[in-house]
């Protein structure tokens, strides 16, 4: 093996794994299929290794190139963000910025945040994903995602943008009805709500003082985007979680009442997620920065209690 590391093979050999073939890697990079497939073989013969595995349909990596692609994407990750945060730290913003976020953070903090973007750079166009529904940053060719909660393992970089608080609400009629001990323990003989595009929703872990308490939910009803469930949640049909940001101006408004307000759920985190490999542009650290304020600005602001 070469005693060099040429970061530019490493960069042919993560975008055939990425893109599943040589000649959409060639496309990306904008180079020749040729070139692609040499770097790919020169890699190979220098590592006395068979990291790829080759059909007419599609290329695959080998175990061996699985283990070596995950370590040169944190390789080219730190080298690409080390030199575009220096090489890019006096350009503006420029060109089209895709990005995603769930459906109620993106409707009520990155959707203003936008608009605060395009004031500043007009010259900048954004393309929306607003989805409780995970995007794949790479095969959609996503610049930026937004992720609400706790992020799975992935190969994604990820930069923490705050931490968010969950709720247990319910519409003011329901709420008088509930009885006086209610709490999680109580939970199972109770209505809910759940959103289907989130894991884990019938069982939520309670705290309070010490102690915990797992409590399974008697779903009702269950939706597929939360401005479903918000909706059926303020139509009494059952009792909801929510994170802080989404129903904050409807507690404040008396349109949702805070239930089970003595017991807290876990916190969770709300991060902006970059595909891997690639270095921050200057119109997508400009949008983070941007949201980090308003995020910043949101968390000051006082949610109301029971």
């Amino acid at each position: 093996m070469t005693d060099l590391l040429n970061l530019n093979r490493l960069v042919y050999f993560t975008t055939v794994v990425e893109t599943g073939s040589f000649t959409a890697a060639a496309d990306r990079l904008d180079v020749a299929k040729a070139v692609v497939s040499h770097q790919v073989g020169k890699l190979e013969q220098e590592l006395g290794a068979t990291l790829l595995r080759r059909t007419t349909r599609r290329v695959t990596p080998t175990e061996e190139g699985r283990l070596f692609y995950d370590r040169a994407a944190i390789i080219l990750r730190e080298a690409e963000t080390a030199y575009g945060d220096i090489s890019q730290s006096a350009a503006k913003p420029t060109g089209m910025l895709r990005l995603t976020a769930p459906l109620d953070y993106g409707q009520m903090v990155v959707a203003p945040t936008i608009a605060a973007y395009l004031r500043k750079y007009p010259k900048m166009r954004v393309e929306t994903i607003f989805d409780d529904a995970v995007s794949n940053l790479v095969d959609e060719e996503i610049d930026l995602g937004i992720r609400v909660g706790w992020l799975a393992d992935s190969s994604n970089l990820a930069r923490r943008l705050g931490t968010l608080q969950q709720f247990v609400v319910a519409s003011p009629d329901l709420a008088a009805r509930l009885p006086a001990e209610a709490g999680p323990r109580l939970a199972k003989s109770l209505p809910w709500v759940g959103n289907a595009q989130l894991r884990g929703i019938g069982q939520w872990l309670f705290s309070k003082d010490g102690e915990t308490v797992l409590a399974e939910l008697n779903l009702v009803v269950n939706c597929d985007k939360t401005p479903g469930v918000k909706a059926c949640v303020l139509a009494g049909i059952g009792l909801g979680i929510f994170p802080d940001y989404s129903v904050s101006d409807d507690i404040a408004g008396g349109r949702l009442v805070r239930v089970f307000a003595d017991w807290t759920l876990p916190t969770g985190g709300i991060h902006a997620v970059f595909p891997p490999a690639r270095f921050r542009p200057a119109k997508v650290r400009a949008f983070v920065d941007m949201l980090v304020a308003a995020e910043k600005k949101r968390a000051r602001g006082s949610v109301p209690g029971r």
